[in-house]
């Protein structure tokens, strides 16, 4: 019998980096039988990126409400999820990442008693409100999986200082690397382009840390008036309300959040990219566009190291001079952008399909 797979996803990252895995699933299905099922805890955002993989999900529950807390979401997550797994019964229960979506299903499963693969395991800063809730989230989701899909060498080390067997780790790759070389293979080359693009969503930058960074941009976008700056704001109204601050700059672009060929388009044709998001540091080496991390601190920090990305945090003069010597300086910008991707070589849903087989795998080195 083939193995049955309960696929969850809730957020468009995880939409993301779990398309490759389903996909690649479901290229053997006299061994894999899938099921994707969603909880929308992002419904916006969601349905998109699904669609750009030719996906729908099986199961949708469909769980998210206006102005929703942590805990109502998390709440009706397991509520849901729970009914999904005894109508299901899998083999395995497939989480990816660090949502609320992750953590609960997580838990639900070993409830039920159904092995949890957990993608991207292994991921921490160390600090509980940085970023919050996802450290928590991540860590919760990895003490009760039994198969930990750590994307780099670093993410498996941290899986062994907490005490996890070393025969439950596996060092995959990331899946977000698939899931570009995917989407650029069905695109023309980026052209040069004088852009910056931004994104921002942190929950713990939210108020004045959040303005503040928003601040030392248009003080950036003002020097560089022959530059675009394009931010596709988040819905959240957070967000929105500090966005204020770049309001009436004629070169900055405020845009609805795009779709994931889109964001793309824009990511390999940036010549900067400043972001607080995970995933995008993860992307954004892949094609060579230095990354500005506005952040203290960072769970991927293997970009840091190869200098890729730089950390600024939410200093407006720090995020303001670091911008202008990458957008002034051309060997500062050519060093970054020629370090090379350390998260992944586009073959890691390949290896994660192996995995939940019981096949051998030789391990992403990074």
């Amino acid at each position: 019998m083939p193995f049955r797979v309960l696929a969850v996803v809730g957020t468009r990252p995880e939409a993301i980096k779990m398309a490759p895995i389903v996909l690649r699933l479901r290229q053997e299905p006299k061994t894999f039988r899938v099921t994707l099922c969603t909880t929308a805890q992002h419904r916006g955002l969601l349905d998109s990126p699904l669609g750009l993989f030719g996906l729908r999900p099986d199961v949708d529950l469909d769980l998210m409400q206006p102005n929703q807390t942590l805990n109502g979401l998390c709440s009706r997550i397991f509520e849901g999820i729970d009914a999904c797994l005894a109508e299901q019964r899998p083999d395995w229960l497939l989480v990816q990442g660090d949502t609320t979506t992750v953590m609960a299903a997580a838990l639900a499963g070993f409830h039920r008693c159904v092995r949890v693969a957990h993608v991207e395991a292994g991921l921490r800063t160390g600090d509980l409100e940085n970023p919050f809730p996802e450290e928590m989230n991540r860590r919760v989701a990895d003490l009760v999986s039994s198969l930990h899909l750590a994307p780099t060498r670093r993410a498996a080390e941290a899986l062994r200082r907490e005490g996890i067997l070393d025969s439950q780790i596996h060092v995959t790759g990331n899946t977000v690397v698939d899931a570009l070389l995917w989407i650029a293979g069905t695109e023309p080359a980026a052209a040069d382009s004088k852009m910056v693009l931004i994104t921002s969503h942190r929950r713990e930058s939210f108020g004045e840390p959040m303005r503040r960074a928003f601040r030392g941009i248009a003080r950036l976008a003002r020097r560089f008036p022959d530059h675009s700056f394009v931010f596709p704001v988040h819905p959240n109204p957070n967000v929105a309300a500090a966005a204020g601050v770049l309001q009436g700059i004629p070169n900055v672009r405020l845009v609805e959040p795009a779709d994931y060929r889109q964001f793309v388009s824009w990511l390999r044709s940036a010549r900067l990219v400043i972001t607080d998001s995970g995933g995008v540091q993860e992307e954004a080496p892949t094609f060579g566009t230095p990354v500005l991390v506005l952040r203290d601190m960072t769970e991927r920090p293997e970009g840091v190291e190869r200098g890729v990305a730089r950390l600024v945090g939410t200093d407006e003069r720090r995020i303001f001079e670091e911008a202008e010597r990458l957008l002034t300086d051309e060997n500062a910008h050519a060093a970054m952008a020629s370090a090379g991707n350390p998260y992944g070589d586009g073959r890691a849903a390949g290896r994660i399909a192996a995995l939940l087989a019981g096949r051998q795998i030789v391990p992403f080195e990074g």
